[in-house]
């Protein structure tokens, strides 16, 4: 063992000696891609043979009754393999990567680079209502927080390191090199300088190359059906992407909503059998629920849309637009249903493919019914526009649409309809709801990093840091001689009063309080503590996010509060002028190159 441990710290001072920071750092993103295009390439292929192993029999024409046992069978196996083989909660990866970011100086476990693709590939394989990417991009982002940690980089290292890992996923499980990068800066990183945009790349392209190897160069979706941009369709795309932005809003309280509900079920069993049931019974009703729903994409993208209606009670219905129309709506409405079903239940996921799955509907719809009235737009061409706004608005990503679409499709002419339904969808639902989906929780709980390099800062402050515990503690029984003595032993001039029995703080004596009469002795039996305490402006709780503090000490005016629990028993004192020093502090670590 010792000789083990020998020759790893030689190799990390070998490291050290010869080989540059920033250098390694090129060498490790690298790394970093070549692992995440070989594990996106495993869960795609993964979840491809179990899908093809239960379903290649299935009859295109006939209702089939094994939807409504396989998806409870997957998600019955993907939740024994998380609750007894990994223990631990591998469920809504990006949002596990934002907290690991924000709470956990960028460290993810070991076991994040294989167990989520285990589950996720048993959960979608079997017809859970999820997509791939958010289980890969935590896989990638893991595989990069471990080989950073690994080789004992430092804390921003390893940030760098899990943005590489999760463009790496993004670039390849889409072949979206560009998408990769942008999602990564847009989603989950703080201000990146140009020096960390090389290595986000070098991850990005190289995944992105290797999944051409291992896949073919076909694009994800095939798109042939071009119209060109045309100056008259402006007023129809800006009222696809304030759609496109309220169907977002739906998707992102939708499911919140929704997973608040199934939290309040805390026996598992339950859990399992409500989730199993719901989705069991939706994808029997609507088949194109089954999995990530990518191949009801591509017959809407080629002219196919008829097609979706197979295996289905409408399939008999007639050939109506309005039917079809019905459908499409109904699946868009019951997909948050099924997804929250698949996740909430014991299935591993993410809302990536929902996004984009209820995105391609969205705009399909949107264009049959401009046509039923008379309107001449392009359905395919709405349909791929509809996935880009839902995905901008759901992620408040509005650069990873255009670019992932375009890269998906291959339809870089359709720049300018990209460009407006993402930018009108974003602006939608940022009138309604300030955060995605994904960072929803973790503002919820002051707990998320930002763009806005104060607010970040703020959040990587920690109370525990700035609380001061040396302030002398007085008992309200105490007399004014007895205070005396203890003000002329200490060097502060706040003296916090707590209940020697509960330590529930009472109140603060402050030295310009009781200046003028501490020197008079006639005074020192007369009165007490309890007499001479005052109630501080405000206390803090010391579970309240370093933002909310502040704001506290803004509207007070105080330079000096007390905190204390939720019994409101005493733990210390804060100062402004002490936040402000490690304020100072973490900006220049946070800041430096």
């Amino acid at each position: 063992m010792e000789d083990k441990k020998d020759w790893y710290l030689k190799m990390i001072a070998w490291r050290e000696q010869h080989i540059k920071q920033r250098q390694f750092i090129l060498i490790l993103s690298f790394v970093v891609g070549v692992f995440a295009a070989i594990a996106a390439t495993l869960l795609k292929s993964t979840i491809h043979l179990i899908q093809h192993l239960l379903t290649e029999n299935f009859s295109r024409l006939e209702v089939n009754y094994w939807y409504l046992v396989f998806p409870a069978i997957g998600i019955l196996i993907a939740s024994l393999f998380v609750r007894k083989i990994v223990k631990d909660d591998i469920s809504h990866g990006i949002t596990r990567i934002l907290y690991a970011i924000s709470q956990r100086k960028s460290i993810i476990k070991l076991h994040n680079t294989w167990t989520s693709l285990v589950a996720s590939s048993v959960t979608i394989g079997f017809g859970g209502s999820v997509g791939a990417e958010a289980p890969i991009v935590l896989t990638g982002s893991a595989i990069g927080s471990n080989l950073g940690k690994f080789f004992k980089m430092d804390q921003k290292t390893l940030m760098l390191l899990v943005g590489c890992g999760a463009a790496g996923a993004i670039g390849g499980i889409f072949k979206a090199p560009i998408a990769g990068l942008v999602f990564t800066l847009e989603v989950l990183m703080l201000d990146m300088t140009l020096t960390a945009i090389v290595p986000l790349l070098i991850s990005s392209v190289t995944a992105t190359a290797l999944s051409y190897f291992f896949a073919g160069n076909s694009f994800m979706f095939k798109f042939d059906v071009y119209e060109p941009f045309a100056i008259e369709r402006i007023p129809f795309l800006i009222l696809l992407g304030v759609v496109c932005g309220l169907v977002s809003l739906y998707f992102t309280r939708g499911m919140n909503s929704l997973e608040g509900k199934m939290r309040k079920v805390k026996n598992p069993y339950a859990k399992l059998a409500i989730g199993g049931v719901v989705l069991s019974i939706l994808i029997f009703l609507f088949p194109p629920l089954y999995g990530e729903g990518y191949n009801t994409i591509d017959d809407l993208l080629n002219g196919n849309a008829h097609s979706v209606l197979d295996r289905s009670f409408f399939l008999g219905l007639g050939d109506s637009p309005w039917v079809l129309i019905t459908y499409l709506s109904l699946i868009v409405i019951f997909k948050i249903f099924a997804s929250t079903a698949t996740t909430s239940s014991g299935g591993v996921g993410g809302i990536f493919a929902p996004s984009l799955f209820i995105g391609c509907l969205t705009g399909y719809v949107v264009a049959n019914i401009l046509r039923i009235f008379g309107f001449n737009v392009p359905e395919e061409n709405f349909a791929l526009a509809g996935m880009s706004g839902l995905m901008s608005g759901v992620m408040h990503a509005p650069l990873t649409g255009i670019f992932l679409i375009a890269e998906l499709t291959g339809g870089y002419n359709l720049f300018m309809t990209l460009m407006i339904v993402s930018t009108v969808s974003y602006l939608t639902i940022i009138l309604f709801e300030p955060h995605s989906l994904y960072a929803m929780r973790l503002a919820q709980k002051g707990e998320l990093l930002t763009h806005h390099k104060d607010k970040a800062v703020l959040t990587l402050l920690k109370m525990e840091n700035v609380i001061e515990t040396d302030l002398s503690i007085l008992s309200p029984e105490m007399t004014l001689g007895e205070l005396v003595k203890i003000i002329s032993k200490s060097n502060r001039n706040i003296f916090p009063v707590v209940n020697p029995e509960t330590n529930v703080l009472m109140g603060v004596v402050l030295l310009d309080e009781v200046r003028n009469i501490m020197f008079r002795p006639e005074l020192y039996q007369r009165f007490k503590v309890q007499k001479l305490m005052i109630s501080p402006p405000a206390t803090i709780n010391q579970e309240l996010p370093m933002e909310k503090v502040m704001e506290i000490f803004e509207d007070t005016g105080a330079w000096n509060l007390p905190v204390v629990d939720a019994q409101k028993r005493y733990i210390g004192y804060v100062s402004k002028s002490k936040i402000f020093s490690s304020y100072r502090h973490v900006l220049v670590h946070f800041s430096d190159d």
